[in-house]
């Protein structure tokens, strides 16, 4: 029963505790591109931006960028080098839904295991008129929440993008389910910067996508850094609830189990005590039945007093000896 117990436990426990690791994993992994960001020079960073730049402007309808056809080629080139290495390109902070998740280049199995993928063919998320970047990751991933709670986003909502030099906000509008197939709503949009969050639907059907669409808007640290924390907070709050929720449960569980193996051996104990009880009044019995059939037969009275008699007992130690006596 006890091992059943434990084995039902971790059964209920594991999504939680896989995508507790997954959240601490993600955390290490944005800290690890906040870290190198910072190490990396101006001048790295400027060269960075103008590669992702010509490789968005090759994917615009109309030419309005200045870049030549040497810095396209050259962006492209770049995004296929970080396509073939995996490199984070950024990270993706969805205050709604609670998710800071790390970006990456490419929709590869790989990749989308890890966090948010890079539509590859859409623009690179870095801003700018003329760009449609689209990011997309898993639904309802048993190990991490991911894109799970996409749904939950309404009209009006902030996400932001940290790239390598800068953070970009955008603010939803425009909510749609779409077919796998069509792409219309993807597209590069003249003069507009907009990016787009891509996810399946419904859980575990994945018949159709759900995305999210958001257009840039100014950043405003001290009123979008409040945004987020006010956010996070909810979130803890919500957390540590469902945690609360957990351990009250388990608690529960553990004490009917406890108290119905403590029931069953009283039983068992009781069961044990009746049965020796049982045991001694049979034992009891018995013996004064032996008792009195020895004291009543004659033969044994008769018997005893002879053996006990002091005349028996002085005759027998004055009879003279014959020694004629065979």
């Amino acid at each position: 029963m006890a091992i059943i117990f434990a084995i039902g436990l971790c059964v209920l426990l594991y999504p939680y505790a896989a995508q507790m690791y997954y959240r601490i994993d993600a955390q290490r992994q944005i800290a690890d591109f906040d870290t190198t960001r910072k190490s990396i020079t101006q001048e790295e960073i400027d060269k960075r931006i103008q590669l992702a730049a010509a490789y968005n402007a090759s994917l615009a309808n109309t030419v309005t960028d200045p870049y030549g056809k040497e810095q396209k080629e050259a962006g492209r080139a770049e995004y296929a080098r970080m396509l073939e290495i995996r490199e984070k390109i950024g990270h993706v902070e969805i205050p709604r839904i609670n998710q800071d998740l790390p970006m990456y280049a490419g929709t590869s199995q790989e990749v989308l295991e890890k966090g948010v993928g890079h539509l590859e063919g859409t623009s690179l998320p870095i801003g700018g008129e003329n760009t449609h970047a689209v990011l997309t990751a898993h639904a309802g991933y048993p190990t991490a929440r991911l894109f799970t709670d996409l749904k939950d986003l309404k009209s009006g909502d902030k996400f932001y993008i940290h790239n390598v030099k800068t953070t970009l906000a955008y603010q939803v509008d425009k909510i749609s389910i779409i077919e796998p197939t069509d792409f219309s709503q993807l597209l590069i949009s003249p003069g507009h910067d907009y990016v787009t969050l891509l996810t399946c639907t419904p859980l575990y059907v994945n018949s159709h996508r759900l995305i999210v669409r958001g257009h840039r808007v100014p950043y405003v640290p001290n009123v979008d850094e409040k945004i987020i924390a006010e956010n996070r907070l909810a979130y803890t709050y919500k957390y540590l609830f469902y945690a609360s929720l957990v351990i009250i449960s388990v608690l529960v569980i553990a004490v009917v189990f406890l108290y119905r193996r403590r029931v069953a051996l009283k039983k068992h104990l009781d069961l044990v005590e009746k049965n020796a009880q049982k045991y001694d009044d049979v034992s009891h019995e018995a013996v004064p039945e032996v008792v009195t059939d020895i004291v009543d037969s004659p033969v044994a009275v008769d018997s005893a007093v002879a053996e006990d008699s002091p005349e028996t007992a002085g005759e027998t130690m004055t009879k003279p000896v014959n020694d004629d006596e065979p």
